[in-house]
């Protein structure tokens, strides 16, 4: 923990870097009162207003249905859209649905795209990708037992046993 440079006592929580032009870079370790008393950072609650930022979005991109879809309520959960645009929050997964028109513009402008392709854990990826690959060796083993293929269909018998073993 660093000690404030200003007062000496409190522990700095705030740690401004500077730095010039010539690359020199300085680093001032405040606590929160030293520098809010040298007006260093925004007081409490100045900083950013999210659900203000999200009203602007929404607004700019729904305009033309504001009218419709201020009429627009949930079934499933009962939250209404005018209650989203001041929370910024949804809540339900049925919304998504719900208030498709005025959510479009909105994700396509916040993530670039209407459908989430996030990441998934490592151990369910490798749990599909050995669930995928045992199903394509059941088909081959279907496939040459029809065409009597005996030898193959051992040798695929043994490979979806040994995977199964893994699992």
């Amino acid at each position: 923990m660093i000690p404030c440079m200003k007062c000496g006592q409190a522990v700095a929580t705030h740690h401004l870097t500077h730095i010039t032009q010539e690359g020199q870079q300085t680093t001032l370790h405040l606590c929160a009162a030293c520098a809010q008393q040298n007006q260093l950072i925004q007081a409490a609650g100045a900083g950013l207003n999210i659900p203000h930022i999200l009203k602007a979005l929404i607004g700019a991109h729904v305009g033309a249905w504001s009218d419709e879809l201020s009429r627009l309520a949930c079934p499933s959960c009962g939250i209404k859209y005018m209650e989203f645009r001041s929370a910024g929050r949804l809540g339900c997964s049925h919304d998504y649905d719900v208030f498709r028109a005025g959510l479009t513009h909105l994700l396509e402008k916040i993530h670039r795209a209407t459908r989430h392709q996030g990441k998934s854990p490592r151990h369910r990826r490798l749990a599909q990708e050995r669930h995928w690959e045992l199903l394509k060796l059941r088909q081959a083993l279907r496939e040459a037992v029809e065409r009597e293929e005996y030898e193959r269909a051992a040798e695929l018998r043994d490979r979806i046993r040994e995977r199964e073993a893994q699992a």
